[in-house]
């Protein structure tokens, strides 16, 4: 939204004869002489919502894909009859792809990754205006924290405004949160503090500096946060290899270690054909929950949508296609009307004692799978020249233009207002000859009429 408003550029008391801004009763004569205008403020903002929430659901419906795709691609190779286990669960988990080997491994556990986590001082109330309202620039670096010093990383640091609109604890967490940090409002013995959380990894740790309004740099720069919980990696040896990690995932030979505690634990890998019925439905399951969530999509965010209708029509082409739906009926895996799929357990392990190799390569068959299909369809949809990018590329150049057509028409409106107001505010003063109360809060035309 643009951030002109209406007394803004109205200049001195010289602009009333004597008025410092405009009264209420000008404003409200401003706002009955423009309300006509209303309607075409009302449509931009409906077509800037709508733009939003399509971005929002191209971003569930990538997301979706790439769960699915997870799945599909830890079928490939020997996938589908390889199984991995931890004598330690509290240590960490694990799961194979098809390009682990039979064997065993020793994993110790030596740190787990964690983020810093920063806390203000305590207030009385979440709601209560911190400073003068007067407006606060900080910037959010994030790097490495030494002892004495700080190192940025590559990322881009962050700004946000803190003002008369955002100046409580509440409003602060939500400009963190709208500039991608995650924050919240915690409690604090009997008040309220905020808590500033950095992503995971020692290289991740935040350095904030404000700018501006003093309490808000109180509050948020120099010890007016203090740090709870310092960012770190993961440290983790494999079969006595050390590794560091930002997250408490590592990935090494086809295996996905997820750390859940320090400690020692041994991995085993082994290949079997038992593992194929359980692996299979494992992939029905996942095929069934993408379907539920393409429903979803199609029935709010992204209604008739070319994107999501194309993900759903290429994929569904893959399962009907008289080779895959006939072979996929012999071993027991059918195709129900809603396009979800079932599976007879019994036929499925009766196929796989039958002919174990069958099943495993109607499934990854060096790409001519089923599971392999799916992971280059997904491929093909989600890369940059597929239909979910190009999309999305084209619905962020209408935003774009739209919220630029946003600020041109408050700053035009804005303008006129003022005008208005002149002519208003020295009628009235003609009229009255007395001062009238001033209008004292900055607000856009824009928001009036919107």
């Amino acid at each position: 939204m643009a951030n002109s408003n209406i007394s803004g550029g109205l200049g001195g008391a010289d602009a009333y004869g004597g008025l410092a801004s405009p009264s209420a009763s000008v404003l409200a004569k401003v706002e009955k002489t423009m309300a006509g205008q209303s309607g075409s403020v009302a449509k931009l903002n409906q077509n800037i919502s709508r733009d939003q929430a399509k971005l929002s659901g191209l971003g569930q419906l990538q997301s979706a894909l790439a769960e699915f795709q997870h799945v599909a691609e830890r079928l490939a190779g020997a996938g589908l009859s390889t199984s991995a286990s931890s004598s330690a669960t509290g240590v960490v988990t694990v799961t194979a792809s098809g390009t682990a080997k039979a064997g065993a491994h020793t994993v110790d556990v030596k740190q787990l990754a964690q983020s810093q986590v920063l806390t203000s001082a305590a207030r009385q109330a979440a709601n209560t205006k911190i400073g003068t309202g007067a407006p606060a620039i900080v910037k959010i670096e994030t790097g490495v924290t030494g002892t004495d010093s700080f190192t940025p990383g590559k990322q881009a640091a962050k700004t946000i405004t803190i003002d008369q609109s955002n100046n409580t604890l509440d409003g602060i967490a939500a400009a963190f949160k709208s500039a991608g940090i995650d924050a919240s409002v915690v409690k604090s013995g009997n008040g309220f503090a905020l808590s500033v959380k950095s992503a995971s990894g020692e290289a991740n740790s935040l350095r904030i500096s404000v700018s501006g309004d003093a309490a808000v740099k109180d509050l948020l720069a120099g010890k007016g946060l203090t740090q709870t919980a310092a960012a770190r990696d993961a440290v983790v040896a494999i079969d006595g290899k050390e590794s560091r990690s930002a997250a408490n995932t590592v990935e090494t030979g086809g295996l996905a270690l997820a750390l859940k505690g320090t400690g020692k634990a041994d991995v085993t890998v082994k290949q079997d054909s038992s593992e194929v019925a359980r692996n299979v439905a494992g992939f029905v399951d996942a095929y069934n929950g993408l379907q539920d969530k393409l429903g979803v999509l199609d029935k709010g965010a992204l209604k008739s949508d070319q994107a999501l209708s194309q993900a759903s029509r290429d994929l569904a082409g893959l399962l009907r296609s008289g080779t895959s739906a006939s072979e996929l009926a012999k071993v027991g895996v059918s195709i129900n009307g809603d396009g979800r799929l079932q599976v007879d357990d019994k036929q499925l392990k009766a196929a796989i004692t039958a002919d174990p190799d069958a099943v495993v390569k109607l499934f990854t068959n060096e790409g001519k799978g089923l599971a392999d299909q799916f992971d280059a369809k997904v491929d093909a949809l989600t890369g940059k020249s597929g239909a979910i990018n190009r999309e999305t590329q084209q619905v962020n150049k209408e935003l774009t233009a739209l919220n630029d057509k946003k600020a041109g028409v408050a700053k035009a409106l804005t303008a006129q207002a003022n005008a208005l107001a002149k002519l208003y505010a020295a009628q009235e003063q003609s009229a009255s000859g007395d001062a009238l109360p001033g209008y004292t809060g900055p607000r856009s035309l824009f928001d009036f009429l919107a």
